[in-house]
């Protein structure tokens, strides 16, 4: 365990939260990093239509919030359309929202593997900062190996390469979890 000198109650109370939370979110993140890997194309379309929805409240909000605040505004019920067709487009056929999703997981493994790469080294030293660095490392290959395969193989690795990183992600919880505990 971490043990950080002068640190007051209230800093203590928050890493001990921290801890506590990190251990949870590590355990969910496993468990569906399992399920992501072991069903793929299950995981695959479930993001598609997930996604879909998402964009479908978030047209119907951007409509809301257009009628309230201004009726006349081109833009902003264009803005509505293009969410709620989008939305409903994926949530119907969610084939071609797996393509999109595939390129966005690509750009969402780089920035993680940048993110990692960042904190490993700022905590270098530390207990187990490797395994922030072995998650960082992992991010690069996802990326690499989704663009190399994109869009063909984005019905496959969209869930698998998301099972894979939830795995990791929630080793890294579990493992900060353990070395922040005061």
């Amino acid at each position: 365990m971490l043990k950080i000198p002068d640190l007051k109650s209230s800093q203590i109370d928050i890493l001990n939260k921290f801890s506590k939370n990190s251990k949870t979110a590590g355990i969910v993140f496993i468990i569906l990093g399992v399920f992501g890997m072991v069903f793929p194309m299950f995981m695959s379309i479930t993001s598609a239509i997930f996604f879909g929805w998402i964009l479908l409240f978030s047209g119907f909000m951007a409509s809301y919030h257009t009628l309230n605040t201004n009726k006349k505004d081109i833009f902003g019920w264009l803005k509505s359309f293009v969410l709620i067709f989008f939305g409903a487009i994926t949530i119907i056929n969610p084939m071609p929202g797996i393509a999109t999703l595939g390129i966005l997981f690509a750009i969402y493994f780089a920035m993680d593997a940048i993110a990692s790469f960042a904190l490993a080294f700022s905590i270098k030293g530390t207990p187990r900062w490797w395994i922030i660095l072995l998650n960082a490392i992992v991010s690069v290959i996802l990326s690499f190996l989704f663009i190399s395969s994109w869009p063909f193989g984005s019905l496959y690795y969209v869930g698998l390469f998301i099972g894979i990183s939830l795995f990791f992600d929630g080793i890294m919880l579990l493992t900060l979890s353990s070395v922040t505990k005061q």
